[in-house]
C-alpha cells in the first residue's frame, strides 16, 4: 500500500511527534508498505512565531500537490495542523479525496500562553481543520473526552511505544559523567524548555538532591538564569539520554496539558519511576485513567508529593509498565484506522480496504 503522510514535524526537530513518527514509519515500511513523508525540509521553511526552534514550510501548497499528484497514493494522513498539513487537507478536498487526521499536540495552549490567542478560538480553528477527517486520531482516553466535548467527531484512540532495547533497564540508578557526583536524589525532566511544559513547577520544588534538564527551546535562558542551582543539559543523542534516564531517581513530568509524554515512557523502560499531576497523558501512561493504581510512577495534585512517594516505587515496576507499550502494536492500530484515498466504488480503493481490513485481522 502506498501511504502519503504529511507532517509539519520531523527531523532534525526532537520532540514526541517526531519521535513517534519515524517509529510509525519505521513499522510500516518493514511491513511491506511504501510510505512518502512530506516533511518541512523538503521546503523553503521559516521559524515558527513564538517558537523558536520549529521551522515551518513557506507556501508549500503547489509542490505539493506535484507529489501527490506522481505518487497517487491509497491512503493519506495529515499528521499536523500546519502549512503542510493545511496545503494537504486543501488538495484533498480539491480532488474529493478522503483523508485521516491526528491530534497530538494540545496547541490551542501553546497558541494561548506564546501568542494569547483565546483558547476557544484555537479550538474552533483546529475543529475546522479536522471536521472533514475520516477519523481523527488521538492518543489518549482523555483527550478523546476533551475533543468530544469541544465538538470534534470521528475521533479514535491510538496509543504510543518505546524502543526498550534503546531505552534499557537499570535495576538501579547507574552513574553518569553527564550527572556526574550530583547530591541524589536526582530529579529530572526532559522535553521542550516551552510554554506549554509547566517547568517552573518543577525547577520551584523545594526537595532534597538535584535537578536536571534536558531539551532546549523559548524559555531556556530566562529559565536558566533563574534557576542556575539546576544542571542544564540540552539536547542529547539518544543513547547518552538513555544513559541519563538511568542515572536519575525520579522523573519528574510537570506538564498538564500533554497529549501523552512519551519521554515517561523512555524513563521507565530504563527503570526510573514517573512522578506527575493527574492529567490525561500520565494518567494513560501510569495505567490510572479509569481510577486505577498508577503503575510505574505516582500520580497526585501535589507534585512535591508525587516526586517524594514515586522515589518509593521498585525500578523493576517502572519498566514492567514501560513493556506494555510498544510501536509494533501502535502501527497495526494506524493501520486499521487508514481509509482508501479514492472514492469507495473505485475498484482499487476496494482493494485497499480489504488490505487494511486484513491487515487488522492479522491475516
Amino acid at each position: 500500500m502506498k501511504i502519503a503522510l504529511l507532517s509539519d514535524a520531523w527531523a532534525p526537530q526532537i520532540n514526541g511527534v517526531v519521535t513517534t513518527l519515524v517509529e510509525l514509519v519505521r513499522h510500516m515500511e518493514g511491513a511491506g508498505h511504501q510510505v512518502q513523508v512530506i516533511q518541512p525540509g523538503l521546503f523553503k521553511t521559516r521559524p515558527c512565531p513564538g517558537y523558536p526552534g520549529i521551522d515551518l514550510a513557506v507556501r508549500p501548497g503547489r509542490e505539493i500537490e506535484r507529489m501527490l499528484d506522481e505518487l497517487q497514493p491509497d491512503a493519506i494522513h495529515l499528521a499536523t495542523e500546519g502549512p503542510i498539513g493545511w496545503a494537504g487537507r486543501s488538495y484533498c478536498l480539491r480532488r474529493k479525496l478522503a483523508f485521516t487526521t491526528a491530534f497530538h499536540t494540545r496547541f490551542p495552549e501553546i497558541l494561548q500562553a506564546a501568542m494569547h490567542l483565546p483558547l476557544g478560538l484555537g479550538y474552533a480553528l483546529f475543529r475546522h481543520f479536522h471536521r472533514p477527517s475520516s477519523g481523527v486520531i488521538v492518543p489518549t482516553v482523555g483527550v478523546l473526552k476533551m475533543l468530544e466535548r469541544r465538538g470534534f467527531r470521528n475521533l479514535r484512540q491510538w496509543t504510543h511505544g518505546v524502543d526498550t532495547a534503546a531505552f534499557s533497564y537499570r535495576g538501579e540508578t547507574t552513574p553518569h559523567p553527564l550527572v556526574g557526583a550530583l547530591a541524589h536524589p536526582v530529579a529530572l525532566y526532559v522535553g521542550r524548555v516551552s510554554y506549554e511544559k509547566n517547568i517552573e513547577a518543577f525547577l520551584q520544588l523545594d526537595m532534597p538532591g538535584s535537578k536536571v534538564i534536558c531539551g532546549v527551546g523559548p524559555l531556556e535562558e530566562r529559565l536558566k538564569a533563574r534557576y542556575p542551582q539546576a544542571r542544564w543539559l540540552g539536547i542529547l543523542d539518544r543513547a547518552t539520554l538513555a544513559g541519563v534516564y538511568a542515572a536519575a531517581d525520579v522523573f519528574v513530568f510537570p506538564s498538564r496539558s500533554e497529549t501523552f509524554g512519551l519521554v515517561m515512557l523512555e524513563a521507565m523502560a530504563c527503570g526510573t519511576p514517573v512522578a506527575a499531576y493527574f492529567e490525561d497523558g500520565p494518567m494513560e501512561v501510569l495505567g490510572a485513567h479509569a481510577g486505577g493504581q498508577a503503575r510505574g510512577g505516582v500520580l497526585h495534585a501535589d507534585l512535591m508529593t508525587a516526586a517524594q512517594n514515586a522515589l518509593a516505587v521498585p525500578r523493576h515496576e517502572a519498566r514492567n509498565r514501560a513493556l506494555e507499550f510498544t510501536w509494533a502494536h501502535a502501527a497495526r492500530l494506524f493501520q486499521q484506522f487508514l481509509v482508501p484515498a479514492r472514492p469507495r466504488g473505485d475498484d482499487e480503493a476496494v482493494s485497499v480496504t480489504k488490505t487494511v481490513t486484513s491487515l487488522s485481522s492479522g491475516r
